[in-house]
């Protein structure tokens, strides 16, 4: 494996796939760009160029690598690299990180085809007759199949290993870190039109986990497909022991079994609670400027209000007491209005003293007409800068930084529909644009100075989320707000992981009484990257405090662990889990009138099942060679589901399953 970068996100995937994966690793980092690594998988080759030229690529490796991970921060250098590489290497897998979504679809796309073109070339050289039967295939950034030959599978587009796959660290690690900011939140996981929703389950003082829906959710929880994970967090210790993903008595424990589920009376859950199709929404435009009701003050909409129902009153008096046609006699009075009608003189009593009125409420409508249009232009003056925390505002969300992460955390929360005020000193920030077209408040300042925090409400708010790419300014601005608003959740984005657990049972020990959340941006994407190079389909990836759940799709031809196994055999606590059976290609040596057939092996807890995949199934099924499936896994359990780390010591073969086959 060989990983580019020139930050933290590269150093942890690379450690990632050497202790997990037991791979071996080349990490092409910048002069000066980190420490070296101890690993002893891990090999550091230092390049001087950004992006590294085809001399560095060359040294690291590429040519005869199984994949290539790029992950600079700036999408146009790994665009660069991947045409390079794709150029050294054509079958080479490529992992990229890319923050512009449309572009990194677009990319996928191009260099998926570089790659069919160069099989063909390939094939065309070695003659007619070699490769026919074969299935050449290539996926999208969202996972959909693309392929010719035979054997095309049809469906979710759950397929094969792709070539070329587009991350985002921000996309992977913004729904947890929004999490953070509402206790018993919704975590969802989109897969190619699906959404898996997992739902946190708060311990209440009965010992019950109950299920609390953010603000602006307004969704009551269903019964769980499956118990996920178990939180650290009970009735007496609602904040867990969520400092470190270090292993320990109070760690979460992923993917429990019936026992553990029996025996945590009191702890948080997180359940997979449903599984429903993306619904298609209408894409509505973000305007830019204010709304109709912002233009005019309710004062002057009154008022006007009122000269139009005097007007219409003038005009049906007119008609009545002249007998004039009432078109005619709203004409008359208009013109009245506006002073450009003939005097009424020598008409009847009645036309002149009309005459009179609607004079004078001309003479009103005028400073109407002037209020209104200086009202309307500082309304689109206003739209067009940024809004202020409104005076009354509370309960709300501080979000620190509005840089790659906090933009997404942003959009996460706005979707959401939880108030969030905005604290940035870069007027220039990425996310300050999408802050105003979103219409959310931000405050422009240094976080560290006296005052902005102030101006964010944050004596009234109920969680602060510090995202800033700077430790010691996110632990500055946790520790001053917690002298401003001591009960106050706090969610801070830190690097260090030691540093992270440190500070975490210091302010643990200082506010008991307050939940405190460390995250890393880096470790909560890590999974996901790695799992991406080793060339299987990732579905998503959720946080369960600092550790981390992956979904991915499967073949069970070839794994030991799950081939001829019943889906109750299959399980291993702790490490994986199946969830659901792809039927989009069904197995053609399968009878379909068996008692473990698909009309026996599932039940519908949703009532809104996608069709394709088989959800809840049945623990008797058998699972077989040509069934592909959904698993959860931890991230050890995943690599030794994929053939590339021992089994853990500890781990147990579940009751009556069969002896595991040697593998190869």
């Amino acid at each position: 494996m060989v990983v580019c970068g020139d930050d933290a996100l590269a150093h942890r995937i690379a450690g990632e796939l050497a202790q997990v994966y037991r791979q071996d690793v080349v990490l092409v980092a910048p002069t000066g760009g980190g420490p070296d690594t101890d690993e002893p998988r891990v090999r550091v080759q230092q390049a001087d160029r950004t992006p590294p030229d085809e001399r560095t690529l060359v040294e690291a490796g590429v040519r005869r690598a199984q994949a290539l991970a790029l992950l600079y921060e700036d999408d146009e250098v790994n665009m660069r690299a991947a045409f390079l590489a794709r150029r050294l290497n054509p079958h080479i897998r490529l992992v990229l990180r890319m923050y512009n979504r449309n572009l990194g679809r677009r990319m996928a796309e191009l260099l998926d085809q570089a790659r069919g073109q160069a099989e063909d070339r390939t094939a065309a050289d070695d003659g007619p007759g070699h490769g026919n039967g074969n299935e050449h295939r290539h996926h999208d950034v969202n996972g959909h199949e693309h392929g010719h030959g035979h054997g095309h599978r049809h469906g979710l587009g759950l397929g094969h290993d792709a070539t070329t796959i587009v991350l985002s660290d921000a996309d992977t690690a913004a729904p947890a870190l929004a999490a953070t900011a509402v206790a018993g939140t919704r975590k969802i996981v989109q897969a190619d039109g699906l959404l898996l929703r997992a739902a946190e389950r708060i311990p209440t003082e009965q010992g019950s986990a109950t299920a609390q829906a953010p603000a602006g959710a307004g969704e009551a929880a269903g019964p769980g497909l499956v118990t996920l994970a178990l939180l650290s967090s009970t009735t007496h210790d609602p904040a867990g022991a969520d400092g470190s993903d270090r292993s320990g008595r109070h760690a979460p424990r992923l993917l429990p079994d019936d026992a553990e589920i029996r025996a945590a009376a009191g702890h948080g859950t997180v359940v997979l609670e449903a599984v429903t199709h993306e619904p298609v929404l209408p894409r509505r435009r973000e305007s830019r400027g204010a709304s109709p009701r912002e233009l005019l003050s309710s004062r002057v909409r009154w008022a006007l209000a009122g000269v139009c129902a005097a007007v219409v009153a003038l005009a049906v008096t007119s008609s009545v007491t002249t007998g004039d046609h009432l078109l005619h006699a709203a004409y008359l009075t208009l013109l009245d209005l506006f002073a450009i009608g003939d005097p009424a003189v020598g008409e009847p009593t009645a036309r002149q003293v009309l005459q009179i009125l609607a004079g004078l409420l001309g003479l009103v409508l005028l400073p109407l007409l002037i209020a209104g249009s200086l009202e309307a232009l500082g309304a689109y003056r206003s739209a067009a800068a940024l809004r202020r925390p409104p005076r009354g505002l509370t309960g709300h969300v501080v979000l620190l930084g509005l840089g790659r992460v906090g933009t997404r955390v942003l959009v996460q929360l706005h979707e959401l529909g939880v108030p969030v005020v905005c604290v940035e000193d870069d007027p220039e920030a990425r996310g300050v644009a999408h802050a105003r077209t979103l219409r959310v408040p931000v405050v422009l300042g240094d976080v560290t100075q006296e005052g902005v925090l102030e101006a964010a409400k944050i004596h009234r708010a109920r969680a602060l989320l510090a995202l800033t790419s700077a430790d010691t300014t996110n632990l500055e601005a946790t520790l001053y707000a917690r002298t401003l608003n001591p009960d106050l959740l706090v969610a801070l984005r830190l690097y260090d992981d030691d540093f992270a657990s440190t500070v975490y049972r210091t302010l643990r020990a200082a506010h008991p009484d307050a939940l405190t959340r460390s995250r890393s941006v880096s470790t909560l994407a890590a999974p996901a990257f790695a799992t991406a190079m080793m060339g299987r389909q990732i579905l998503g990836a959720i946080a369960v405090e600092r550790r981390v759940l992956v979904f991915a799709a499967l073949d069970i031809a070839g794994q030991p662990q799950l081939e001829g196994r019943t889906v109750a055999e299959a399980f291993r606590p702790g490490a994986w889990r199946v969830l659901a059976l792809d039927t989009s290609a069904p197995d053609p040596t399968q009878p379909s009138d068996t008692q473990d057939g698909p009309e026996g092996r599932m039940r519908s807890p949703a009532g809104d099942e996608p069709s394709g995949l088989l959800w809840d199934l049945h623990p008797g099924y058998v699972l077989h060679p040509g069934d592909r499936v959904v698993v959860a896994a931890t991230r050890a359990g995943l690599a030794e589901l994929l053939g590339r780390a021992e089994a853990p010591a500890t781990g147990v073969t579940p009751a009556g399953a069969p002896p595991s086959p040697p593998a190869g």
